[in-house]
């Protein structure tokens, strides 16, 4: 049962980390145990948004975590279902209905793709050097890799391609008259790709810490009405002898989140501070949908909130708060960087616990 379709259920399906908003069913961004790393961001195209209810681009991003054991995998079991329910339904929780299109970065240790999505169309790109970024607009051109067998043949049949020279993906099916949200996505497309190559073969998971930690550049938002709401980064060793490390901040506003490690294995100890309260008549389930709300901030988004309101009332104390979080998670870079170094090896109950220790103590300080 995904947010609004059932689908049939696959056979085997993986063990996943999800960051997603609380009231669907699948996420923004996440992992699996087998180190492969999704997520989306919302794109208007040429092809009209889909007023049904269909799959989310969340929804895929956990199908493809769930079922694909390479990031390879992950685009074909997104593209596959893509082609057979399309997508479609609104994206929040609000009466009035907000509907994309979405795109994808998908990497495991060894690849890492772009896919683009037009309704059921789609185009991905294989990135085999260098960096990538994504920011709500189509950002694939002639470079594709792989595609939708009547992609070319639709955009024609449209007339926003006439069939001569080489074929941009970006360019036939992005729209004339943008929606004045993607004006700024400009500005943090082309913010995110300067800022990557500043750091240009020395990329570690801090340099995109302080990226997403960008408020400049309009990467990390928190004002008109939209927040950044959750990070996540993950350093993913080619070698298979060490682990795949997924930081998440599991709280809005990175420039004031801590960014905790965590690492699959197995007897993982549940974190309950950071799971989203449920309801027996949830109003994103009923049919009319979202007729009413419910408070769904989980206990650290909630005690996160009320140490925001000391950082901005007293200055003096909530420098000194941001400092003792920036220390927390110095503390925890520091552990992770040592073992994927390979100087320690922690035992298996302590990874078990990491993420629960590291929520407990960042709960603490608060």
């Amino acid at each position: 049962q995904c947010t609004y379709l059932e689908i049939e259920q696959a056979q085997r399906t993986h063990a996943v980390v999800l960051s997603r908003p609380a009231w669907l069913w699948g996420a923004e961004m996440g992992a699996n145990e087998h180190g492969v790393c999704v997520g989306n961001e919302g794109v208007w195209t040429c092809e009209p948004v889909g007023q049904d209810e269909a799959l989310l681009g969340m929804d895929l991003v956990r199908l493809a975590l769930e079922r694909g054991s390479s990031a390879r995998e992950a685009l074909e079991v997104i593209t596959a279902l893509l082609e057979r329910y399309g997508q479609g339904g609104s994206c929040k929780e609000e009466p009035v209905p907000f509907i994309y299109h979405n795109t994808f970065l998908l990497a495991d240790r060894t690849e890492a793709w772009v896919l683009e999505t037009a309704g059921r169309y789609w185009a991905a790109q294989q990135i085999r050097e260098g960096s990538r970024n994504i920011s709500n607009q189509l950002s694939i051109g002639k470079e594709i890799t792989a595609e939708h067998p009547e992609l070319r043949q639709r955009a024609r049949s449209q007339g926003w391609w006439s069939g001569d020279g080489e074929f941009s993906f970006a360019q036939v099916f992005s729209l004339t008259q943008q929606p004045p949200r993607m004006e700024a996505a400009k500005a943090r497309y082309s913010a995110g790709k300067e800022l990557l190559q500043q750091h240009a073969g020395h990329i570690t998971a801090e340099t995109f810490m302080a990226i997403l930690r960008d408020k400049a550049s309009g990467i990390c938002v928190d004002t008109e009405g939209f927040r950044t709401a959750g990070s996540m980064v993950s350093v993913l060793p080619r070698d298979p002898a060490l682990p795949c490390v997924h930081f998440f901040t599991a709280t809005p506003d990175p420039s004031r989140s801590v960014f905790k490690p965590f690492v699959f294995v197995a007897g993982l100890k549940p974190v309950p501070q950071v799971r989203s309260p449920t309801f027996p008549d949830d109003p994103a389930k009923q049919i009319p949908r979202f007729q009413s709300t419910v408070d769904r901030r989980h206990e650290l988004y909630r005690r996160h909130q009320a140490a925001l309101e000391l950082m901005e009332s007293d200055q003096e104390q909530g420098q000194k708060l941001l400092q003792t979080l920036r220390d927390l998670e110095k503390q925890g870079l520091e552990g992770m960087n040592a073992l994927l170094e390979g100087t320690v090896a922690p035992c298996p109950e302590e990874l078990a616990d990491l993420f629960f220790d590291c929520v407990e103590a960042e709960m603490k300080f608060y």
